[in-house]
């Protein structure tokens, strides 16, 4: 027995040494099992109790450890139910005065589980989707099973999260979930005709390494500036709690004397902005659940100028990190490209979204842009159907494995052609400009210097040029915290803004 279990047998309180078999909150009725993998069962019970677990015909068993754990896997299966798993414990003691046990989950569905996380673009609640009042009178879709992570934050992994359980999808139950993976959910069971799970666990206004296990973080010397942030963020705290403190006190005053409600800037939670917290208390104790794949919308807490350089570092961290506590081979990680928004001087939203390209050579990932779909004076825009149907694009192409393109156009490279630059794109086929000229491209000489600059297509290329630029060397599109865009592809699918200084 190694060092932490002894820990935890030492700390564990009486009772539950004769405790009986008990389940993590994240198995429950109306659950989604995933198909084509083993299923896997586990939880607690007394010491050295026997548990037994029924499914699909086929039993396993396991003893409890000395700590009180037990793990059972079944054999792998395909899509179909709904079923009744059953769960036995049996005391190790035949003279115990406690009775054997049983748990049945009924109502499971085996198809496929997607895990949606993120800051709160993913975490954006369907109710508030500009397409809501369309689509949630006719949520009701049995086949959809919607999971929700509540917030929670750990300096250590969990073993377990904090959750209602599963509840199949319904006006009611959608209306609170995340938009982008509902509508993620619908697109992929509608066309792949399988039950869907999707498990929400989301927390706005997050950093993407405190989603990473602190151990991955630690093996990446690079990732070290994050530490010293977060040190910064704790020396203020105390100034932090009185700020807050002292806006508490003048909404309080201005609801007393009947006066609107004053505007503060916003101010994260420190908690949830650190390095593993997040990981350790919504992602942790999700991983013995074995999963088609993750979908993710996150990126504008990392684009302040500090931080946005390290994020293809953080991004490449967190997914393999995600993969090998997962432990069910490279799955899908497909991820949503931040929108323009105007933001403020101190962000580089530009340069965040080029960092998500570079996250782009990790294999097995794919990137959502939304840079036609945002809102330039909100950093929460509501349209949900869209982000939703491009990350299930690149689902159905990734892992479902059908022929079709889930890429809008995306530069290749730039060659100089005298007085103009041509540049080459990947995935551009009927390459276009909605509203007639291409908009948002600029050109450099020698010197550097960026000046706006006109293009027109040329096949699956566009040309650029400038008159203050004699010679240009260098080209970026959209290269801006909110761009104005405007490159498509035959699929409608946007460029993404890049530049072509490497």
């Amino acid at each position: 027995m190694n060092l932490r279990s002894v820990l935890l047998l030492a700390l564990l309180p009486s009772t539950f040494l004769s405790a009986q078999v008990t389940l993590p909150k994240i198995l429950t009725d109306h659950m989604v099992i995933q198909r084509d993998l083993p299923v896997h069962m586990w939880g607690i019970a007394a010491p050295g109790e026997d548990v037994s677990v029924t499914f699909r015909g086929e039993t396993r068993s396991a003893k409890a450890s000395r700590i009180g754990r037990w793990s059972v896997y079944l054999k792998p299966g395909g899509a179909g139910g709904p079923f009744q798993l059953v769960v036995n414990g049996t005391p190790a003691d035949t003279a115990a005065t406690v009775a054997p046990q049983t748990i049945t989950l009924t109502d499971v569905l085996v198809g496929d589980v997607w895990v949606a996380s993120g800051q709160s673009n993913m975490e954006f609640e369907m109710r508030k989707a500009a397409t809501a009042d369309a689509d949630l009178p006719h949520a009701d879709i049995p086949h959809i099973r919607l999971l929700m992570v509540k917030k929670r934050t750990s300096i250590y992994p969990l073993d377990d999260t904090d959750t209602d359980g599963w509840v199949a999808s319904t006006p009611a139950t959608a209306k609170d979930f995340s938009a982008v993976a509902w509508y993620f959910a619908r697109e992929i069971e509608q066309r792949e005709h399988v039950p869907v799970g999707v498990i929400d666990s989301t927390w706005g206004g997050t950093p993407g390494e405190a989603w990473v296990s602190m151990t991955a973080l630690g093996q990446d010397a690079s990732l070290n500036p994050l530490f010293a942030s977060w040190g910064k963020m704790t020396d203020h705290e105390t100034t932090a709690l009185i700020s807050q403190a002292d806006e508490q006190r003048q909404r309080d005053e201005a609801r007393a004397q009947g006066k609107p409600m004053p505007v503060f800037p916003w101010h994260p939670r420190l908690e949830s902005w650190g390095a593993g917290m997040l990981y350790n208390g919504m992602i942790a104790p999700l991983t013995p659940l074995p999963i088609r794949g993750v979908i993710w919308y996150q990126g504008e807490s990392n684009s302040v100028l500090e931080r946005f350089a390290l994020y293809d570092r953080v991004m490449r961290t967190l997914i393999e990190d995600w993969r090998r506590q997962w432990a069910v081979g490279n799955f899908p990680f497909l991820y949503t490209q931040i929108s323009n928004f105007k933001s403020t001087p101190m962000e580089d939203w530009a340069n965040l979204r080029q960092q998500q390209v570079k996250t782009l050579a990790l294999r097995n990932t794919a990137m959502a842009v939304t840079i036609d779909i945002g809102n330039p004076d909100d950093v929460h825009p509501t349209d949900k159907v869209d982000v939703g149907q491009r990350l299930a694009r690149a689902a159905r192409a990734l892992s479902y494995g059908e022929s079709i393109e889930y890429f809008g156009p995306m530069f290749r490279q730039a060659t100089p052609e005298g007085a103009a630059i041509r540049v080459w794109f990947d995935h551009a086929k009927g390459l276009m400009a909605k509203g007639g000229e291409v908009t948002g491209i600029e050109v450099a000489g020698r010197d550097g210097k960026f000046l706006p600059a006109t293009a027109t297509i040329d096949g699956e290329t566009i040309v650029a040029s400038s008159s203050d630029v004699p010679e240009p060397v260098q080209v970026r599109y959209g290269w801006s915290n909110s761009p104005q865009c405007n490159l498509f592809n035959s699929e409608a699918l946007p460029a993404s803004p890049f530049t072509s200084v490497r």
